[in-house]
């Protein structure tokens, strides 16, 4: 199978060949093999999550991350009800965008993109408003790789007896994401992220209690997951045509998961990406956006070299013709880019970045600060 480019983002990301290998065959979305498939993978997600049935249930939908959360808002809030939305970047903002489009009112509690959701805030605003029946937080805010504190966020929820949505969408798998202990409602995740599977298909895991309750209250017909929940429960099949190779693939990349020791070795190797790029980039006089305390490593903002030599779009053109895709930033307050140090990616794969990004800087960047 011939060898793509290296992807140094969030997601789409490289896979490793054996996943890739796992969609080189068609599989009937009725036929026996399938059915078994879905019951394993969602008995993993359970798993890796800290849950179990009956208290939760895992459910694969069709389509990206983006999917997953604005299905789980449906649920999470009924029918006239208030969503406090915690805002730090673009996909916090986002979440608020989907609810409004399925016509939920929503509060959003911002902060700076440089620094992480208060949990004593969150609790003051729902005191502040005893209608707001649920909160929204995402766990890695991907536009800068800045972990928020979904435990403590979890504990004031909790005690007032408000419904928890988390977008774990970068972090599920890597990061330590322990549902039965931060009691959350529902979480989000995509194939495509720290799982190390393929795009195409969102995952959800959720109270039982809560899916059951939204039934009838959905704001479209595709992404209703309390009728997905029943379809699976009644012949554990989807209600619509299943991204069948996605579950393939995803099936493999938890196998590999389980083969690499689980969530925390992952973690340590991502750490030890990032901790290559880090050490690499500070020699070629990069700065991050966030400070040390505040990085993950999932993914990494770089301020843009304030020289006007610099053209990001040479730049990134230069190291995707040699091999190497990274991102465009997004955050509001600087020009930035972004690296990824997940997926199929090691310490080695890091090095060689690095020696493409000094070949292609026009010139030597200056090592005083801004």
């Amino acid at each position: 199978m011939a060898e793509g480019k290296l992807l140094f983002t969030p997601g789409p990301l490289s896979t490793t060949e054996t996943v890739k290998q796992a969609m080189l065959r068609d599989l009937g979305s009725r036929d026996a093999e399938f059915l078994a498939l879905v019951r394993q993978v969602r008995a993993t997600l359970l798993e890796i999550a800290g849950v179990a049935e009956p208290e939760y249930a895992a459910l694969p939908l069709q389509g990206s991350g983006t999917y997953a959360v604005e299905a789980a808002v449906g649920a999470l809030v009924p029918r006239g009800g208030r969503l406090l939305v915690a805002q730090n970047g673009a996909y916090g903002q986002r979440i608020a965008q989907l609810a409004r489009a399925q016509e939920i009112a929503v509060v959003p509690c911002d902060f700076a993109e440089t620094q992480p959701v208060d949990a004593a805030v969150i609790a003051a605003a729902l005191d502040a408003d005893p209608q707001l029946g649920a909160v929204a937080v995402v766990h890695c805010e991907t536009s800068t790789g800045l972990v928020n504190p979904v435990s403590a966020i979890a504990e004031v929820t909790r005690c007032r007896g408000r419904r928890l949505l988390v977008d774990a969408m970068s972090s599920f798998g890597a990061l330590p994401c322990p549902l039965g202990d931060w009691q959350a409602d529902a979480l989000v995740t995509s194939a495509n992220k720290c799982l190390q599977g393929v795009p195409g298909l969102a995952l959800i895991v959720a109270k039982r209690s809560l899916l059951v309750a939204a039934q009838g209250q959905a704001r479209c017909v595709s992404l209703d997951l309390a009728a997905q929940l029943a379809g699976l429960d009644r012949d554990g099949q989807f209600r619509f045509t299943p991204p069948t190779h996605a579950l393939l693939a995803l099936q493999q990349a938890l196998r590999e998961l389980a083969d690499e020791g689980g969530p925390g070795a992952r973690l340590a190797r991502y750490q030890k990406n990032q901790q290559a790029l880090l050490a690499g980039m500070q020699k070629l006089a990069f700065q991050t956006l966030l400070p040390p305390s505040l990085l993950s490593p999932i993914i990494t903002s770089f301020r843009m070299p304030s020289r006007p030599d610099f053209d990001f779009s040479a730049f990134y053109q230069a190291l995707s013709e040699r091999g190497f895709v990274i991102y465009p930033g997004k955050v509001s307050l600087a020009d930035c880019f972004r690296i990824g140090t997940i997926g199929n990616l090691h310490p080695r794969n890091i090095e060689a970045l690095l020696l493409a990004i000094a070949e292609v800087l026009p010139n030597p960047l200056p090592t005083s600060p801004r």
